[in-house]
């Protein structure tokens, strides 16, 4: 057996759960029944980063709350990106069990209504040209199905992606994904990745001095120029760790230089779609359209793990081809609760709640960067946020102690969230938060760099 090497750690998708600062939060856990149960997830389930040690154990969750084992509730602004309406939200719960009752599950070779309705309505919120759907059991599976289909279509296997992007875990995902940390020790894997600087406005590796970004879509061309072949470009519309948004200009350059070249478009929205944005998905935001668009995590409306790929209808020509073939491809009860979703986010009106939403966080958060000197950028859209902390507006110097510790004070005061890269606290608070449960967690995160500041000496 060949021996185990500990990997040099790179932060990149979320907090680091093995620094001193994970080690105190952990100590300082005086519940007894707490303590055995992470103590039993440590020995029963296989460790692995960014999941182990755990940060709590929970019991309850309900709107935007979750709730530990000492009845302890947390403004969930995490939430995995499942959570747009919350949780347990009383339609899709009422929706999964009347499915449940009926018909909770459908052999493959078989149909059935609630499957197909959930189809038609996603095409009918898509628009356009994408009335095609397959249904997956989660996100990665959805990318490794759409990258299946562009080989297909195109003939070519060869893929352009974004370095620091991530769509999946899996061996394919991870091939096309763009953080290191993701491949580290996996030996070979899919052949044909071409990545290319992503569009960062902060700190982008070819920064210009009117601070467009239009010039990073140019690396696309050249690439696929240089190296032939290519048949597939994938990317998030919005970046969602780290909240990278590139402008317009940079999307519509994009689908140009991909309908010249023959080059099929890949949005990967599974963390943004249903919502998020502001619009159903991330990509109508910029007034394009994809050849193939991934959606998961809140499809299923935080209750049923549920995935999709949407093309269009010159695409269905795979007929002999096994394209997903899951198990569970056309769930009743998955396709309940997405149904279910997407009623409630029109029943709600949550699109134009989160468009009103979105531009009250940003006033709050551009007030805190001219007050707070640790906050070095901030950048968002919609109910999605990215607030950078650096050491140095200058150099840019990434704040990773000050983030840390900014997270567990929020922790301690009941606000939970993800630091992505190691200085970028990503707030993604559910769609359905009140505007006074949304200015009471603004409130305690401003305390919290009210804090480090003073605490690191920030003049």
């Amino acid at each position: 057996m060949n021996k185990i090497v500990q990997p040099t750690h790179f932060r990149s998708e979320g907090d680091v759960n093995t620094t001193l600062a994970r080690q105190a939060w952990n100590a300082a856990m005086n519940d007894e029944r707490t303590q055995a149960l992470l103590k039993r997830d440590c020995d029963v389930f296989l460790h692995q980063a960014m999941s182990t040690p755990c940060l709590d154990t929970l019991e309850a969750a309900e709107g935007i709350y979750i709730q530990d084992a000492t009845g302890k509730k947390y403004m969930d602004f995490h939430g995995n990106n499942v959570h747009q309406l919350g949780y347990a939200h009383p339609h899709v719960i009422k929706r999964v069990q009347e499915q449940i009752a009926k018909l909770p599950f459908s052999p493959r070779r078989f149909t059935n209504e609630t499957a197909i309705k959930c189809a038609e309505k996603l095409t009918q919120i898509c628009g356009g040209k994408l009335n095609r759907v397959l249904f997956a059991p989660g996100g990665t599976s959805a990318v490794g199905m759409a990258l299946k289909l562009a080989r297909h279509i195109t003939g070519s296997y060869k893929v352009v992606s974004l370095w620091d992007s991530f769509h999946g875990a899996s061996l394919d995902a991870i091939s096309v994904g763009g953080e290191a940390c993701f491949r580290q020790g996996m030996g070979p894997l899919m052949a044909g990745v071409e990545r290319i600087p992503p569009a960062v406005s902060y700190r982008g590796a070819f920064p210009v001095a009117d601070g467009s970004d239009v010039h990073y879509a140019d690396y696309l061309e050249y690439v696929i120029e240089k190296e032939g072949g290519v048949g597939a470009f994938i990317a998030e519309a919005v970046r969602n760790t780290d909240v990278q948004v590139p402008s317009k200009a940079y999307w519509k350059r994009i689908r140009e230089i991909c309908d010249k070249h023959d080059v099929m478009l890949i949005i990967d929205d599974i963390p943004n779609g249903m919502g998020r944005s502001g619009e159903w998905f991330t990509h109508q935001a910029y007034d394009i359209e994809p050849d193939i668009l991934c959606i998961g995590k809140g499809l299923g409306g935080g209750l049923v793990p549920i995935a999709a790929m949407i093309t269009k209808d010159k695409y269905n020509t795979a007929e002999q081809i096994s394209m997903g073939h899951y198990t569970h491809e056309k769930s009743p009860i998955g396709c309940a609760a997405a149904l279910a979703t997407m009623e409630a986010i029109e029943q709600q009106s949550l699109l134009e709640k989160t468009k009103a939403d979105s531009q009250f966080m940003r006033e709050k958060l551009l007030e805190m960067k001219d007050k707070y000197p640790v906050i070095g950028d901030v950048r968002g859209i919609g109910m999605l946020w990215g607030i950078e902390l650096v050491t140095d507006h200058q150099k840019k110097q990434r704040a990773f102690d000050e983030a840390e510790a900014v997270l567990y004070q929020c922790l301690n005061n009941g606000l939970s969230f993800k630091v992505s890269q190691g200085n970028v606290i990503q707030l993604s608070p559910p769609l359905i938060i009140t505007r006074a449960q949304l200015s009471e967690a603004l409130a305690i995160f401003e305390q919290a760099i009210a804090k480090v500041c003073k605490d690191f000496n920030y003049s």
